[in-house]
């Protein structure tokens, strides 16, 4: 079975690193801990209607967290960053915020 795209993509990643790589065309969301690059890939095209040139992935483990008495770890999770071709398009949700 084939998963939708909104189960792929979960959330654009807004911080001054990857703001700073819009104009790269570079574009960074949190995927799916399963999510392959080509998965990652077609999604973004699906989504945002966009030509996708790479994708890179990142498997960030979970922090080490303490509240009082009580210890425990953060969910790990995955981050993508996804850099589109010259000719396509850039993602609107990214470029009205710059």
């Amino acid at each position: 079975m084939k998963t939708p795209a909104q189960d792929i993509i979960l959330a654009p990643v807004i911080t001054e690193a990857s703001m700073a790589g819009i104009a790269l065309k570079k574009y960074t969301f949190k995927v799916a801990t399963n999510a392959t690059k080509v998965d990652v890939a077609r999604a973004a095209e699906e989504l945002f209607g966009v030509k996708v040139a790479k994708v890179n992935t990142i498997s960030v483990r979970g922090r080490f967290r303490r509240q009082g008495a009580h210890a425990g770890y953060t969910a790990s999770s995955k981050k993508a960053i996804v850099t589109l071709t010259k000719d396509s398009k850039g993602i609107d949700f990214f470029e009205s915020m710059v």
